[in-house]
C-alpha cells in the first residue's frame, strides 16, 4: 500500500453560525481552516485549525508545508512533526505556524485510523470510551437575563458543568475609553446571575481569555471566589506566569490555561512554575495530537490536570478519551454550531458527556460541497493538480 502523501488541499472558511440555547438566541460566525490530506493510495484525511486568520493558515500550508511533504510517508507523523518544526518553527516560533502544524498532523492521524480500522482515540491509548463535557454558553454577547434563562435550560437538560466569558476584551476596549471598573463590576454581577440561575450544585467556570490586568484579574477572583468558581482561565494577558502563580497562591482560586500555546517547553514552564491547576492544549492549535499527547505526559508526570480549553471538542474528544489522563472536553456551543456546517457524522452529547464513535479516524468526514460554500479560497499542491 502506497501511502506517500500525494496531495495536500486547504480550505480557508468564515462561517456564519446561529445559535439558540432555550429562549435565548444569538447570531456568530467563526473562521477556521480544514485540510485535505490524500495518499497515493486514495485515502483521505482532514484536519482542522481555528482561531486564527484563515488566509495566513492557508497560504503557509499551500507555500510551505504541502510542497515538503509530497512523497513522504503519511503515517510518519514524527517525521512530518520533525520536517514542518524546521521549516516553519526553527526558533521557536508559535502562532499560524503552528495552526498549519495541528491541521496536516490531524489528518494524518485521521489516516492512520481509516488505514488500521481503529478510531483516533483508541489508537492514542483508548483509555475511556466517553468524556465528560462542560459547556461553554455565557457569551458576551448576552445581557443578564439572556444568561439566566440559558443557564436554567442547560442545567434542565442535565448539564452541571457551566463556562462563561469574563473580562469582554477589557484590556483592548480600555484603548476606546472603556472603564475598567465598570467592566468589572458587570463581570461580577453576571456570574453571580449564572450562579443563582444554575443552583448551588452546578460548576461554574470563567474565562477571561487573557483579557485582564493582574490587578484586575485578582479584584475578580477575590470578589467571585464565594461564587464558587471551578477554575478561572487565562486570567491574565499572555498567560502571564508569575502574575498567575500569584493570583493562585494570594485567593487560592484554581487557575486553567494554554490552550493557544504551541511549545512544548511553554507548556512544561506553565506546569513546573506553579502557574496552573490544569493545562489546557488543544488539539487544533497546539501541534495536533502528537504535540497534544506529549504537553499531557508533562501535565501527568506533575499531576497537574489535563483538560480541553479552547472549543472543538470533535478533536480534543480523541485525545482525552485515549490517555489516562485525560479530563473534561469543552463543549462550546458556537464551536459545535460551526463544525456542524461543516462535517457530516458528528456525535451527539447525552447531558454532560460525550460518548466516542468507533468508526475509524476521526469518525466523521468533511462535507466537502459545505467546504466549497464557505471556503474563502480553496487550495491546493501535489501532483495531479497544475
Amino acid at each position: 500500500m502506497d501511502l506517500s502523501i500525494r496531495e495536500i488541499t486547504a480550505y480557508p472558511a468564515f462561517v456564519p453560525t446561529s445559535l439558540a440555547i432555550g429562549p435565548v438566541t444569538a447570531e456568530a460566525a467563526l473562521s477556521c481552516i480544514v485540510v485535505e490530506v490524500t495518499t497515493e493510495e486514495g485515502i483521505t484525511g482532514y484536519g482542522f485549525s481555528a482561531i486564527t486568520d484563515e488566509e495566513v493558515v492557508a497560504t503557509i500550508i499551500e507555500d510551505l508545508a504541502a510542497p515538503a511533504l509530497e512523497s513522504v510517508n503519511a503515517l510518519n507523523r514524527e517525521e512530518v512533526a520533525e520536517r514542518l518544526y524546521w521549516l516553519l518553527t526553527p526558533r521557536g516560533q508559535t502562532g499560524h505556524a503552528t495552526h498549519a502544524i495541528s491541521a496536516i498532523d490531524l489528518a494524518l492521524w485521521d489516516i492512520l485510523g481509516k488505514v488500521t480500522g481503529q478510531p483516533c482515540w483508541r489508537l492514542l491509548g483508548g483509555a475511556r470510551s466517553e468524556v465528560p463535557l462542560y459547556v461553554t454558553f455565557g457569551f458576551g454577547s448576552f445581557d443578564r437575563d439572556q444568561l439566566a434563562d440559558a443557564a436554567r435550560h442547560l442545567s434542565g437538560e442535565g448539564i452541571g458543568r457551566l463556562k462563561m466569558v469574563v473580562g469582554h476584551h477589557a484590556l483592548r476596549r480600555r484603548l476606546d475609553g472603556a472603564s475598567m471598573g465598570d467592566i468589572l463590576a458587570e463581570d461580577l454581577a453576571r456570574v453571580r446571575t449564572v450562579r443563582e440561575a444554575a443552583g448551588k450544585d452546578a460548576q461554574i467556570y470563567i474565562d477571561a481569555n487573557c483579557s485582564l490586568d493582574p490587578a484586575s484579574a485578582l479584584w475578580l477572583a477575590e470578589r467571585t471566589r464565594e461564587l464558587d468558581v471551578a477554575f478561572f482561565e487565562e486570567p491574565v494577558r499572555d498567560n502571564d506566569i508569575p502574575h498567575m502563580r500569584e493570583l493562585r497562591r494570594a485567593t487560592g482560586m484554581r487557575v486553567a490555561a494554554g490552550q493557544n500555546e504551541g511549545k512544548l517547553g511553554r507548556f512544561a514552564e506553565l506546569v513546573t512554575s506553579g502557574a496552573v491547576d490544569v493545562i489546557q492544549p488543544n488539539a487544533v492549535i497546539c501541534g495536533g495530537f502528537t504535540a497534544g499527547a506529549k504537553a499531557a505526559a508533562i501535565a501527568e508526570a506533575h499531576n497537574v490536570e489535563f483538560a480541553n480549553g479552547g472549543a472543538f471538542p470533535f478533536h480534543n474528544m480523541h485525545l482525552h478519551a485515549g490517555l489516562a489522563h485525560g479530563g473534561l472536553v469543552e463543549w462550546h456551543l458556537i464551536s459545535v454550531e460551526m463544525c456542524k456546517a461543516l462535517f457530516r457524522s458528528l456525535p451527539e452529547r447525552d447531558g454532560d458527556t460525550l460518548a466516542l464513535p468507533e468508526t475509524p479516524g476521526l469518525g466523521f468526514e468533511a462535507d466537502r460541497d459545505a467546504l466549497r460554500d464557505f471556503a474563502a479560497r480553496p487550495t491546493s499542491h501535489g501532483r495531479g493538480k497544475g
